[in-house]
């Protein structure tokens, strides 16, 4: 029985018993701080069982897909961990209770209608106290008191806060050859692969509450969970659950790739495993919106994802690999869970996009990691120490986790706790660093030791006159500095604003009667200062001169148009997304802005166009921006927003758009939101776990993307031969057109297919008593030939048919072989995978039919003429 086919029995089961089907919760857990990750079917469903909510049918069933990574070092190396996983579940909700599950248990389990298990074959444990279900077990069901096994503490089910209670757990009893009885550990509940739990029915009376403590539910209550992956390998009648159709084919994709067999190396096996579990994980998790990151759970996919690029080294894969098992998830998949076939493409660049970004690391660090297990082992100690650890993690981004993976394969450990250590030494440095040299490390000792005094007066000024206070060149206090040289200046009062917070720094020119300056650059001083970074465009700068700094005003008008923009923008995706929505970065320039932010999933282009209008509206308003200094604590009442990560003095700069808007802000803004004039979203994306970023335009920008957008639809509807109104229309007819003219060329290929399928009959041979065509035929592409291919099998009704076509100087193959051959052994995809290879290509298929692809279009009749010394393999 496919796992496809349990789940939807399970479903069908439990909705006949009067249970709605609840689909699949995301992973990403809604509410509840309590868990990283949806690690049970009754995860999303406990405000029901605690009371908080009341479902509209008290009898729920569903199929959930869980993570748990609590061992994933197991993973691969038994029949049983995974860190993805399916669970089956019924719940009822203050309804049924122990005497109504454990009959419909026994019913799924042992009806042929179901499931249809050996009664004989299966136990159950009860907790110790649980006098009622041990009756249910004994004299309703009729299940002996032998194997009914009463135990404790492994029959009470509690994960933490939430839900919980006594159970009952079901095994079901494999057989000899996976343990024998005279073993102590070979029983219901023991350490053995004979009996295999598959099912627990947890009768939740129960909460487990912050404090530890345990309350009653309102209502008493049945959750019960089964495993997918432990019912398909009992009904596939396998070894493991790797070996059922829910991993299976993920491995055997794997091997193609890699060219290794399963189950022939036993190290090659656990690489094959740990690859199949990590990738539904990691698929599963994109797909839910959770992106590699280093916290959290984007850590989680992370790690796991690294480790599964690990394993394809031990498999000779060197290159990106995972991104190419995508479409294999999905095809197993896909029929339940839609959203890994929808989201293929987005799930396949995230994990493709992050296996390059590993490979740059991960070659250079396991070299020094063998070196280390090597170095090791001859000082004999069977330990890698934690500094050794910690300069693998430093210099080479190589996870300590994979650290001790790697040493643990080799028979070894790593110190962790020098490895902390190692890594706090660290923090400690970067600290003392930062302090010493004020953030400015790069910039060298003369502007660390400048202490000398410097205003900011360009939030009002764009033209000040001032004097030169300090000249660095080349890493030096100086003097004096001569025409086509570039250095840094320091003037006592400037109106030129200092890249921060986004906003990038002003141009302009620095000039007196002597010189003239080039503004290119300005950043701040270890001290506060602003320092320009100048080229001597003509004259000679010296210490002391007075001198006019002018801001390029056309420059400064676009950006505070961009930056007050992106507070509008700020504000109104908090008003469409909700207030999860922070700011994560950002960056102003003249002639365009950028906007990070956090917020899981996509965007709609509904909410999207909602969020553009709304900036403009506040734009059209014509709402003053008002800006204050007020003192921290007054700033935060009034409901001002500081951003994550910023730190802020006891007074503060607050900006304020009216009523809409309110931030702490060092930057520079327009006086009312009308001078923006116009603002426009360019992109929107994701860029990293859980962010978003949206790049926009304003004012002169907009206008200018406009009309550049209207200039290109101009020259569409010219090409049209239209006008732009009826752009939409013409393109809708014109795409008719081409479906029609598509329609009309199959039909034409389809007629040269019977042309060319009959005068093909006379070169039909018999071979053995089965008729044979191998041939060359005119096709002009994989299409054509595979509707000659079926114009011949109506002809032939029963043959084994080879056809080649040449097209772009490439060989195309097609086989097929009619179901009466099939039956007899003849197999399609095995004779097209040689006669490719004669033609130096590849390719295979079903036993019905095949394709391939091949190089050598020289060798193609030579290719066809051997197909009939390749039939004597099925004969």
């Amino acid at each position: 029985m496919k796992a496809s086919e349990i789940r939807s029995k399970w479903l069908q089961f439990f909705a006949s018993k009067g249970h709605k089907i609840e689909p699949s919760s995301s992973l990403v857990p809604h509410n509840d701080p309590s868990l990283l990750w949806i690690n049970a079917g009754i995860a999303p469903l406990k405000p029901y069982l605690d009371g908080r909510e009341i479902p509209e049918n008290p009898r729920i069933t569903n199929a959930q897909k869980c993570i748990r990574t609590n061992d994933i070092e197991n993973v691969g190396k038994t029949r049983r961990h995974h860190t993805f996983f399916e669970m089956l579940g019924n719940f009822s909700i203050g309804d049924y209770f122990k005497k109504e599950v454990i009959p419909w248990a026994w019913e799924f389990l042992t009806d042929p209608q179901w499931i249809g298990f050996d009664p004989n074959r299966i136990s159950v444990t009860v907790h110790e106290d649980d006098e009622e279900a041990f009756e249910i077990w004994n004299k309703q069901i009729g299940i002996p008191e032998e194997r009914i096994y009463k135990l404790k503490e492994d029959n009470f089910w509690d994960i933490g806060e939430g839900p919980c209670g006594p159970c009952t757990e079901i095994f079901y009893d494999r057989g000899d050859k996976y343990g024998d009885l005279s073993d102590p550990e070979c029983w219901p509940g023991g350490e053995n692969e004979r009996f295999l739990e598959v099912w627990n029915l947890v009768f939740t009376q129960f909460n487990h509450n912050k404090d530890g403590s345990y309350t009653p539910l309102p209502n008493k209550n049945i959750d019960t969970g089964a495993g997918l992956e432990r019912f398909a390998s009992i009904l596939q009648d396998v070894d493991s659950n790797f070996d059922t159709d829910l991993f299976k084919p993920i491995i055997d994709k794997t091997c193609e790739l890699t060219g290794v067999k399963y189950h022939v190396n036993e190290e090659h096996d656990v690489a094959l495993k740990v690859i199949a579990d990590h990738i539904r994980t990691v698929a599963f998790s994109v797909g839910d919106g959770v992106l590699p990151s280093n916290e959290g759970r984007g850590y989680v996919i992370r790690r796991l994802l690294r480790r599964a690029v690990r394993y394809g080294k031990v498999l000779g894969l060197d290159k990106p690999f995972l991104h190419k098992l995508v479409p294999t998830v999905g095809e197993i998949m896909g029929v339940y869970y839609t959203e890994v076939v929808d989201k293929r493409e987005f799930i396949e660049k995230v994990i493709r996009t992050e296996e390059e970004r590993f490979h740059e690391t991960l070659s250079d660090g396991l070299v020094i990691l063998a070196e280390m297990v090597e170095k090791t082992r001859q000082a004999g100690t069977n330990q890698i120490s934690g500094p050794d650890a910690f300069k693998l993690y430093d210099t080479y981004g190589f996870p300590f986790d994979l650290t001790e993976d790697f040493a643990s394969e080799k028979g070894l450990t790593v110190d962790r706790t020098g490895f902390d250590t190692s890594m706090k030494e660290q923090r400690d440095r970067a600290r003392a660093a930062s302090h010493k040299e004020g953030g400015m490390k790069v910039q060298g000792g003369p502007l660390s030791d400048l202490t000398i005094k410097s205003e900011f007066v360009g939030y009002n000024e764009l033209v000040v006159t001032a004097s030169i206070v300090a000249i660095v060149h080349e890493n030096e206090l100086v003097d004096i500095v001569g025409v086509g040289e570039t250095c840094q200046v320091v003037l006592d009062r400037t109106p030129f604003y200092a890249e921060s917070g986004g906003q990038v720094s002003d141009y302009g020119i620095i000039r007196s009667n002597q010189v003239s300056l080039k503004v290119e650059d300005v950043i701040k001083a270890p001290h506060g200062q602003h320092v320009h970074k100048v080229l001597v465009v003509s004259g000679v700068l010296r210490k002391g001169d007075s001198v006019e700094a002018i801001v390029a005003a056309a420059e400064r008008g676009d950006i505070i148009k961009n930056h007050t923009a992106t507070h509008l923008l700020h504000k109104a995706l908090k008003d469409v997304l909700g207030t999860h929505v922070n700011q994560a970065g950002s960056l102003v320039e003249p002639d365009r802005l950028r906007f990070d932010f956090s917020h899981f999933g996509s965007i709609s282009s509904e909410e999207l166009q909602d969020v553009e209008q709304r900036v403009n509206r506040q734009i059209w308003n014509n709402t003053n921006v008002d800006i204050s200094l007020k003192a921290i604590a007054d700033a935060k009442a009034m409901g001002a927003m500081a951003l994550f990560g910023e730190k802020y003095g006891d007074i503060v700069r607050v900006v304020q758009v009216g009523d809409y808007s309110l931030e702490l802000c060092g930057g520079c803004h327009v006086q009312n939101t009308g001078q923006i004039g116009l603002f426009k979203i360019i992109s929107e994306s994701g860029i990293g776990s859980g962010v978003r970023r949206i790049e926009a335009v304003s004012g002169r920008s907009a206008y200018e993307y406009l009309d550049q957008q209207l200039q290109l639809l101009k020259e569409s509807a010219g090409l049209l031969k239209s006008n732009v109104q009826d752009v939409p229309k013409r393109v809708e007819a014109t795409l008719q057109q081409v479906k029609e003219l598509t329609r009309e060329n199959e039909s034409l290929r389809s007629k040269l297919g019977r042309i060319e399928a009959g005068s093909l009959t006379d070169q039909v041979k018999q071979i053995a008593g089965v008729s044979v065509l191998a041939a060359q035929v005119n096709a002009a592409d994989m299409d054509s030939l595979r509707n000659i291919v079926d114009e011949m099998k109506t002809k032939l009704g029963s043959a084994v048919i080879v056809l080649g076509a040449v097209a772009d100087d490439k060989v195309n193959l097609v086989a097929a072989v009619t179901p009466d051959l099939v039956a007899k052994g003849f197999h399609a995809g095995k004779i097209i995978k040689e006669v490719a290879q004669a033609v130096g290509g590849s390719g295979g298929g079903r036993p019905d039919m095949a394709q391939a692809g091949g190089k050598d279009a020289s060798k193609l009749q030579a290719a066809l003429s051997g197909v009939e010394g390749l039939l004597s393999k099925f004969a």
